[in-house]
């Protein structure tokens, strides 16, 4: 595509349409939430996956060749992006493109692709997708300037955009100090997060995401920004606390604004009262972001109301993914069972079975409604509703998998 030319926007229409995803590691990870969103049937061509495209893989949402590209994977594509940084291995994909007609996107030279990802926002059913004549950074900074005024257009609270930030110079033994920010991303809509959160990733350098943070926000962040997955895959590999505080303290040490982006709220469940101490003993100033619990705003969305009146006068939220009867469980099943109110539980759908049979050994009502909501807030969510002593079975013939929260108490069945 000659450089002089300017740029045919279109929008694509790529629900049930095969797309092929060239590589498995930040770029891909960014990418693909995007073409899930459009309802895209995502092709992963990559010996290797970051923990946060597994999950998308585990959940069955694309399909994934554990392999080098062949150009057979192009059979029946309509749109190719390549997410390696081997120049030419990215080449051969694109030729393989070029011979089937089929547009392809390159992340390691964009004067030899053949069709660009423009910066996008998002609000509401609007989305503004910007062309920079090949300038990223200028699409990200027309785009935000848009995205400010859609918010005073609408009322909304947006804040406004941010330049890029220049490199930090510190001479040797003169390192400028960087910061990080614990942002909580929320439930998993991506409007969700909060207006200081989303400031602060346009402000980021760095930023250390986990697996449950909406992937849509990723595809925003500016396109010099360090993407690290510490992606924590319930039950599988994941990076060590001490690796994620680690990366967390040396980037910031090195003058980096590092935005520390965990699903729902930093504390609730998560760990980010771990990493500001890491940051603390390092000298490293830390600012605390709220998010959006899950522990609330999922069973809310689900029409489940975690407090009513005349209903329940309270809620007590726990964690389920250690047993009942583990040893190593903080949590007392036996005086919950007791409790007239609501009970939330996060991270228990594997102890589901024990949790019910505890809850109801210690005299909880086998017939107390329970719902269990799945990606809750998210175009996958799903519900169930059934009963302590049933939802367990419920729950493994419905298919029912991890992210789920599971609300436990008469307001189930409050707004019914």
């Amino acid at each position: 595509m000659s450089g002089a030319a300017n740029p045919y926007p279109l929008g694509l229409r790529l629900a049930g349409r095969r797309v092929v995803v060239v590589g498995g590691g930040a770029v891909a990870t960014r990418r693909v939430p995007a073409l899930l969103d459009a309802g895209a049937d995502v092709l992963l061509v990559s010996p290797e996956l970051t923990p946060a495209l597994q999950a998308h893989v585990d959940a069955g949402r694309l399909h994934w060749e554990p392999r080098r590209f062949a150009p057979e994977d192009l059979d029946g594509a309509w749109l190719v992006q390549v997410a390696v940084d081997d120049r030419a291995a990215a080449a051969s994909v694109s030729a393989a493109a070029a011979e089937r007609r089929i547009f392809c996107v390159r992340a390691d030279d964009r004067t030899a692709a053949s069709a660009w990802t423009p910066a996008v926002t998002r609000h509401g059913p609007v989305t503004v997708a910007v062309l920079g004549g090949g300038d990223p950074h200028r699409a990200m900074t027309v785009r935000d300037a848009i995205r400010a005024l859609l918010g005073e257009r609408t009322g909304a609270l947006v804040p406004p955009p941010v330049p890029p930030r220049p490199p930090v110079e510190a001479g040797a033994g003169d390192r400028a100090m960087g910061r990080v920010a614990l942002v909580g991303a929320g439930p998993g809509d991506p409007e969700l997060i909060t207006v200081k959160g989303w400031r602060l990733l346009t402000e980021a350098d760095v930023v250390v995401a986990d697996r449950l943070v909406p992937g849509l926000l990723l595809d925003e962040l500016r396109p010099d920004v360090e993407l690290v997955d510490a992606s924590k895959i319930p039950y599988g590999p994941s990076r060590t606390q001490e690796e994620i505080n680690r990366i967390l303290v040396d980037r910031a040490l090195a003058g980096k604004v590092v935005v520390r982006l965990k699903g729902g709220d930093p504390y609730v469940f998560g760990r980010g009262g771990e990493e500001l101490l890491a940051c603390a003993a390092a000298g490293v100033p830390v600012t605390v972001v709220p998010g959006v619990t899950s522990a609330i705003a999922v069973p809310a969305v689900a029409g489940v109301p975690v407090t009513h009146r005349a209903v329940a006068h309270e809620f007590t939220v726990v964690s389920g993914h250690v047993a009942p009867d583990s040893p190593a469980s903080l949590v007392r099943w036996e005086s919950l069972a007791g409790l007239r109110g609501t009970l939330v539980i996060l991270m228990g759908l594997k102890n589901l079975a024990a949790i019910a049979d505890t809850l109801t050994g210690h005299g909880k009502d086998p017939a107390t409604p329970v719902a269990v909501i799945q990606e809750g807030t998210t175009g996958a969510q799903r519900s169930l509703r059934s009963t302590l002593g049933a939802v367990a079975a419920d729950v493994a013939a419905a298919g029912i998998r991890p992210p789920a929260i599971v609300v436990v108490g008469d307001v189930v069945e409050a707004l019914a």
